[in-house]
This record gives C-alpha cells, sequence and structure tokens, in this order.
C-alpha cells in the first residue's frame, strides 16, 4: 500500500511540475514576444506593417497577462511577493530533485 501511495504522490509532484514548466516555458515565451514585436516595430518604416505589428504587440501582451495571472491564480507565479516566489523555487527544486533520486 505504501508503494501505491508513494506512486501516486510522485505522480502528482510530478504533474504539478510539468505544469509549472508549461506555464512558464509560455510566459516567458509571451514576454520574449512582446519585445520582439516592440522591436519590430522601431525597426519597420512601412504603416500597414507597423499597424500589424501593433495588432501582434497587443495579442501577445494580452497573451502574456492571461498566462501570468492563471500562474498567479494556481499559486505557481507569486508576482508581488519576491521571498515567497523564492521560497516557492525552492520547495519545486527540492521536490525536482527528490524525484531525480528516485
Amino acid at each position: 500500500m505504501a508503494t501505491t501511495k508513494t506512486k501516486q504522490t510522485s505522480e502528482n509532484v510530478t504533474n504539478v511540475l510539468d505544469d509549472l514548466a508549461i506555464a512558464t516555458d509560455f510566459l516567458l515565451s509571451a514576454k520574449a514576444a512582446v519585445r520582439n514585436y516592440a522591436v519590430a516595430i522601431t525597426e519597420t518604416a512601412t504603416p500597414e506593417v507597423r499597424k500589424i505589428l501593433k495588432n501582434q504587440l497587443e495579442t501577445a501582451i494580452d497573451t502574456h497577462e492571461k498566462i501570468a495571472q492563471y500562474m498567479i491564480d494556481n499559486e505557481m507565479y507569486h508576482a508581488y511577493d519576491l521571498k515567497e516566489q523564492i521560497d516557492h523555487d525552492m520547495e519545486k527544486a527540492d521536490k525536482a530533485l527528490e524525484l531525480a533520486k528516485g
């Protein structure tokens, strides 16, 4: 029975870490898109292209906001409390190390 419980707990931790990794990767990608579109807007000389890039920039900003809020709501991201974020990161790192030890 203990083996089953350990396996379930290990699977839950893995799922949480997987969700966190996916959400973090998505957040970072959205942030990079915002930067890239902003730079592209400053580099283009065509009003039509600039308009398209501005629309894409707005979409990237909205996407970043949504994923950040999802992460905040699910206690994956503590944007307003650095100490809490560091504690959270350390806890997840410890869990990852536990899983690696197997």
